[in-house]
């Protein structure tokens, strides 16, 4: 039987997110595990508990899946043996990106909802001419549409710091992330440098945020020395 590494997908993604990793690591059975439709974290990992054997797991999350990973390792430390957050902090939302966030949240849910356009997905990639990925990530953000991304975006502006109960959890913990992703929240990243931790920090260079997609065979190779 495969070991299971259970995969949380992040802001308007799913399962499509991580069909470029699945090839490199088919000695490991991948679960995807979606982001229920909630802004409230701990409904958030209620849900996804129902989802999860009573035996530790390996989790793996990216994005705002990393932060959830985080913390439902946090609230059920018995559960999970290792912990990895591709392009994520276990961080609050940083105070420059809340109001724009605010703004959009409340467009949305006066139904003015933006497709995302190829254009808009282009300039989110480090691979801007890649037209596949483009493409993925459109089609993934306006399949989810409306209805997932207002308790998704909400959740964003109730995250809260959680990386000191991080620090203190005892399971191997990994961060992959890229030096110059303009999405992650590298003062949290600073901040952790400066204390006395176990957490394993890999940083590649370059701007991607969409690691799954963009750099499937790096990260499967370090999955791989995570999961030994």
């Amino acid at each position: 039987m495969k070991e299971k590494i259970y995969l949380i997908p992040g802001l308007m993604t799913d399962h499509r997110l991580w069909h470029k990793i699945k090839p490199h690591l088919d000695e490991y059975e991948l679960v995807h595990t979606p982001i229920p439709k909630s802004d409230n974290f701990d409904e958030i990992i209620e849900h996804i508990d129902t989802q999860i054997p009573c035996e530790k797991i390996n989790l793996l999350g990216f994005s705002l899946g990393g932060y959830i990973a985080s913390y439902y390792a946090i609230k059920n430390p018995s559960k999970v043996q290792r912990l990895f957050l591709v392009g994520s902090t276990p961080s609050a939302t940083e105070q420059k990106d809340l109001s724009r966030r605010q703004e959009k949240l409340e467009s949305a849910k006066q139904s003015h909802f933006s497709p995302l356009s190829l254009e808009k997905a282009r300039e989110l990639l480090e691979q801007k001419e890649n037209h596949e990925l483009a493409t993925t990530m459109v089609d993934m953000f306006n399949d989810l549409g409306h209805k997932n991304f207002v308790p998704q975006l909400s959740s964003t502006l109730n995250r809260v710091d959680l990386m000191e109960p991080l620090i203190n959890l005892d399971m191997p913990i990994k961060f992959f992330y890229s030096r110059q992703d303009r999405l992650l929240n590298h003062t949290s990243l600073q901040n952790l440098q400066e204390k006395d931790h176990d957490i394993e920090l890999i940083a590649r260079n370059g701007s991607s945020h969409n690691i799954p997609l963009e750099v499937p065979l790096h990260l499967s190779q370090e999955i791989k020395e995570w999961m030994h």
